[in-house]
């Protein structure tokens, strides 16, 4: 999932990062495991940390599992910002008070599997009811530990597609039916943002053609196989995708073409409401933005395009700690919130595109259509055909960290007035002083 969040990651230290790690081991070490502690008369409350939106609260799940097993209780700890949820797991890890069951995002999948973390969560390739070939290759490997151990279950991922004003567009004299505006920048995020100069000549007063140059960015990156990190090393400085997605955000910021928002605050998602831009950058997860944040009076102007190049931004697992009091009960509980049938239940929800490649083809996934974009979009066949084109990434121990040190580097141009030779050695300056 989840997403809205993943702008907001702040920078954290390695060593912050190994000094829980050292303590995550401890506490491992000496940890109890099973389900002895539940109470006398059987009850089990099971705890769930997540951060943003993971849907299964909104599309019944956990109701519906409690009905299947009337023993347990299930209790959702959500955040809304994962940097903070982050921090929390990294001090939990070394000081208790971890939930049953912990959600990771994939920007820290690298380092939870990694030797310093790993061993503080169990083993989720045997639970009952997984099976590996259902999940789609790549989001299980990314979860897979050196040694073979499977610590994260997939619950989505974000394939991207562009979702766009359809007034909007043809107020400026753009093309609006999704064929055809996709064909404007097919192939090239450099036609995306030559298309803002177009929109922008002729655009309705006090509109932008983008949200934020700070999502052009990270689309441009999360399109490539090559983006922070390259054979185990941090390679930011000599990405292709990173320089590409550098000097489009810097056109977006000079061309004016940018409303210059931080993604997932507040302003942005007022700007929803207000119709001050007429694209975003759309992982299937941005469609419970659009719907949440444009409101009633905006239903069936927006509808989604093939972007200019297939690519994943975001996607999360959940994980069980090593030292929980209910280990076994979570993993049960874990595997079923993964199964097929309920991925494909949270993506006609919320929207999340399901990382069990078996949902894909699920009455209610594939054949799905959003009743507000477009209206009736067929979103479940887009974004499901997007999930298989994706080609995975090296993603990194601190490859959120970066998203967000870049983010703010973008923010430094279109907020602060940087110049982008400013912006960028201050971000390599934080990089270099916070991650190794």
């Amino acid at each position: 999932m989840p997403h809205p969040t993943e702008q907001r990651a702040r920078i954290r230290s390695v060593a912050l990062a190994s000094a829980a790690a050292a303590l995550a081991l401890a506490l491992t070490g000496c940890s109890s495991s099973g389900d002895a502690s539940a109470s006398a008369d059987g009850k089990i409350t099971l705890t769930v940390g997540t951060f943003g939106t993971f849907g299964y609260k909104e599309a019944g799940l956990y109701d519906a599992y409690m009905k299947l097993h009337p023993e347990i209780t299930i209790k959702e700890n959500p955040t809304t910002v994962e940097g903070n949820y982050w921090t929390a797991l990294q001090t939990r890890l070394s000081g208790g008070g971890l939930d049953d069951v912990q959600a990771l995002e994939v920007g820290r999948i690298s380092l939870a599997t990694s030797e310093d973390l790993a061993d503080a969560f169990a083993d989720l390739s045997e639970a009952p009811g997984v099976d590996k070939k259902d999940y789609l290759p790549w989001k299980w490997d990314q979860a897979t530990t050196a040694d073979g151990r499977t610590i994260g279950l997939g619950t989505d991922v974000g394939p991207m597609a562009i979702c766009y004003r359809q007034d909007l567009f043809k107020a400026a004299g753009l093309p609006s039916d999704p064929e055809s505006v996709g064909k404007l920048w097919a192939g090239d995020w450099a036609k995306f943002v030559e298309t803002g100069k177009r929109y922008q000549a002729k655009a309705p007063k006090g509109t932008y053609f983008m949200d934020s140059a700070t999502g052009l960015f990270n689309a441009v990156v999360s399109s490539s196989t090559v983006q922070y990190y390259k054979d185990g090393k941090l390679a930011y400085k000599d990405s292709p995708s990173v320089k590409t997605g550098w000097d489009l955000a810097v056109k977006a910021v000079h061309g004016r073409t940018s409303q210059g928002l931080k993604m997932f605050d507040t302003p942005w998602q007022t700007a929803f409401s207000k119709s001050t831009f007429a694209t975003t950058v759309c992982p299937s997860w941005q469609q419970a933005n659009i719907q949440q944040f444009s409101g009633p009076s905006n239903k069936g102007k927006w509808n989604i395009a093939q972007p200019p190049a297939a690519g994943n931004w975001g996607g999360s697992f959940l994980a069980v700690p090593a030292s929980g009091k209910h280990v076994d009960e979570a993993k049960k509980l874990v595997a079923w919130l993964t199964a097929p049938e309920q991925q494909a239940k949270v993506f006609q929800q919320v929207g999340n595109i399901p990382a069990n490649q078996a949902a894909h083809d699920l009455p209610g996934v594939i054949d799905h259509k959003n009743a507000y974009i477009g209206p009736d979009a067929a979103t479940g066949q887009i974004f499901s055909t997007a999930a298989k084109a994706i080609q995975p990434a090296e993603t990194g121990p601190h490859a959120q960290d970066l998203t967000g040190a870049f983010s703010t580097g973008v923010q430094l141009m279109e907020q602060n007035g940087k110049s982008p030779e400013e912006a960028w050695n201050a971000t390599v300056r934080q990089i270099d002083s916070t991650i190794q």
